[in-house]
């Protein structure tokens, strides 16, 4: 039952969709270093004015302690591990540092490296909360509705498949399901990115986290609250934190064998000098700032911030790309390979022709629902020469009208039309439905046939049935679905319907062709005629049609085979083979199905195209920015390891310099959070 409430709950639920941003204290890392920064500002001045050692002692102490003890803790357990990690090398040449009285550069340095930690975990925590906040939707109560027509409040997470929920005006839905009863328009965007409210009646399918309207709706889930679609987005961002990209993974195994080696070139350090009659503070001394200056922590921050953040705009942006080694791969593809329906189409049958077989004039004419205009479509004459038939609109509304009932998805396409042009639909009685050949109806008193030409027209040779097929065969003829309409047993008219081409879908094409250096693949199931007209109109010259699943994949490995990196974009089951068999795959997440979403690297979740050669060009700025950052790395810590080697580098300086060049890496890497940083990739994806 629906039912309207002149006072809607007002929607606290609401709050939920704004992105929340961790605050900086709340990290540990941030805390701790916070703490120490403050209790060196307070012992540096009594240090520099001559105070008492106990004064500053006691504070550098707390600094140390503060600073250093996680990093030190982390170190060990790597230890244990048997590995040897750089946090464990930074506490122990402040310990150097301080054995040999340079109690202040040693808390200088832990000052340093703990600032540096802050960042990085703050950046880390940013990350997360960019991609979050698509995500934080779902409300963490419902009402449901027991069997003697009580209601209870529970929590979303307790709720099992069969359970009836209500959910009033202004509240957001608690979990997947299908509405059993009740009307409302729903605002799903941020689960499909549709810019309207989209019209919920029984039967219909809701999304948990979407915002409901003005109507009260009785939904029964369909699916546990760790398989809806927002459980399962969530998923695939754990996914991604919890993975790293290639180049990271490669630098983390150098990193180790680097390790070892300067703990090794360390003690050479101190006891060359030594030898040669150096004193022992300033051997040591030199030695320590050796293994601060050589440390490879620089080199390790080069590679994660760049990709992670490149990750998280993306993630703003509606793509959720599931980990940093899809992110880098992204960059990679130098072919790519698209589904038809539902990815290049909107994958929803829509009438884009109504033809009406009888004019006021005895000439045939029609609509074309692309072009919006009126235009004949042949020369004819009915039977007599004058046969005044109903024009264009009263076609499509009789047609309508006893498609009504029908659950086909050509009968609603031919109600959507309808209800577009503004037509109020009359009554359908005797509904009647035959599968593989349509349906009929009395409608104000005429009786009205829908469905398929070679059925309807089937043994009629009169004239009109002639043109019939003549219209219908000339709209199949171009890719489209003919659908004949007969009033009172006379054909009346055929409506043409088909799957429309996205409205991003063509410069799409053009983008993805300038930045692979090669036009696209289409793979399709569907026939090659309305493979060829679709792939004609984007500018899709290689079409496969009619394949099934293998025989995608079979495309995928033949062109990997010559050596390209595909890049698939699809959303149906039948893709998921090709998804899973390319280099990358990205799916389109508004109708896209759970093999495929689970199957791809990437999701598109508001179903824009535009943004597949956008998060291709940000994957290939994350990059370069990562080579830029290992260059930067490189030069500071051979400048400053030479320095010491052959000259006298003091400690402070040298710590300056290892750490701002981490620092350095690491913001560097993090300007791809920015708005403008999509901004520019999607510039240079469009040329």
């Amino acid at each position: 039952m629906a039912s309207t409430l002149t006072k809607p709950a007002p929607p606290p639920a609401a709050s939920a969709a704004v992105r929340r941003r961790t605050r900086v204290l709340a990290l540990p890392e941030a805390r701790w270093a916070l703490a120490a920064l403050m209790l060196f500002l307070l012992g540096l001045p009594p240090a520099l004015l001559g105070a008492p050692a106990w004064v500053w002692g006691t504070l550098f102490a707390a600094t140390y302690v503060t600073g250093g003890w996680e990093p030190a803790w982390e170190g060990l357990k790597a230890l244990r591990n048997r590995t040897l990690d750089v946090d464990l090398l930074m506490v122990v040449a402040a310990l150097g540092a301080a054995a040999i009285g340079q109690v202040l550069d040693g808390a200088l340095l832990i000052v340093i490296f703990a600032t540096s930690g802050a960042l990085e975990a703050v950046a880390t925590a940013r990350t997360a909360d960019s991609v979050r906040g698509l995500l934080d939707l779902a409300p963490t109560t419902a009402t449901r509705l027991l069997p003697d027509g009580t209601e209870e409040s529970v929590a979303t997470g307790s709720l099992v498949i069969g359970d009836v929920v209500v959910i009033r005006p202004g509240e957001r839905v608690g979990a997947d399901g299908r509405v059993l009863a009740g009307a409302s328009e729903v605002d799903q965007a941020t689960i499909t990115g549709e810019p309207l409210p989209v019209l919920k009646e029984t039967g219909d399918e809701v999304f948990a986290g979407t915002l409901n309207g003005t109507g009260a709706l009785k939904v029964e889930v369909a699916r546990d609250a760790s398989d809806s679609v927002i459980a399962r987005i969530v998923r695939m961002v754990e996914e991604a934190s919890e993975t790293k990209a290639p180049t990271q993974l490669f630098i983390e195994k150098v990193e180790r064998r680097y390790s070892l080696g300067m703990v090794a070139a360390t003690p050479a350090v101190f006891l060359i000098p030594l030898a040669f009659g150096s004193d022992p503070t300033s051997s040591l001394l030199r030695a320590m700032t050796f293994m601060i200056v050589a440390s490879p922590c620089a080199v390790v921050l080069a590679t994660m911030p760049p990709l992670l953040s490149a990750l998280a705009n993306a993630g703003r942006h509606g793509v959720l790309v599931k980990s940093a080694v899809v992110m880098e791969r992204l960059g990679q593809v130098d072919a790519v390979a698209l589904d038809k329906t539902g990815t290049l189409t909107e994958g929803t049958p829509r009438v884009t022709t109504v033809r009406t077989l009888a004019g006021r004039e005895g000439g045939e004419r029609g609509r074309d629902e692309d072009e919006h205009e009126c235009r004949p479509v042949g020369d004819t004459d009915g039977p007599g020469g004058d046969l005044r038939g109903p024009d264009e609109d009263r076609v499509l509304a009789l047609a309508a009208a006893a498609e009504h009932p029908s659950e086909h998805p050509l009968a609603r396409a031919v109600v959507l039309a309808a209800h577009a042009r503004g037509h109020r639909l009359a009554p359908a009685e005797e509904f009647g439905s035959t599968p593989g050949v349509g349906v009929t109806a009395v409608v104000d008193g005429d009786t009205v046939e829908v469905g398929a030409p070679a059925r309807l027209l089937s043994g009629s040779e009169d004239a009109l049935s002639v043109r019939a097929a003549t219209v219908s065969a000339a709209l199949e003829a171009e890719g489209r679905t003919a659908v004949l309409v007969k009033v009172n047993g006379v054909p009346a008219g055929v409506l043409g319907i088909a799957d429309r081409l996205r409205p991003d879908a063509t410069a799409t094409v053009a983008a993805l062709t300038r930045l692979t250096g090669t036009a696209p693949t289409l793979l399709t199931g569907d026939n090659p005629r309305a493979a060829a007209r679709l792939a004609a109109e984007v500018g899709i010259t290689d079409v496969r049609a009619g394949l099934l699943p293998q025989d995608k994949v079979a495309v995928v490995r033949e062109q990997e085979g010559a050596g390209r990196r595909v890049l698939v974009i699809g959303d149906g089951v039948n893709d998921a083979p090709a998804l899973a068999a390319a280099h990358t795959g990205i799916a389109m997440g508004r109708a896209g199905s759970d093999l495929a979403l689970e199957t791809a690297d990437a999701v598109i979740v508001r179903d824009e195209l535009a943004t597949v050669p956008t998060v291709v060009a940000l994957s290939r700025r994350a990059r370069t920015l990562v080579v830029q950052n290992l260059v930067v790395a490189g030069v500071f810590i051979t400048g400053l390891v030479l320095w010491d080697l052959v000259g006298t580098l003091p400690l402070p300086l040298g710590v300056l310099g290892h750490e701002g060049s981490t620092v350095l890496v690491g913001l560097n890497g993090l300007r791809l959070l920015r708005e403008a940083a999509w901004r520019r990739a999607a510039v240079a994806a469009t040329g």
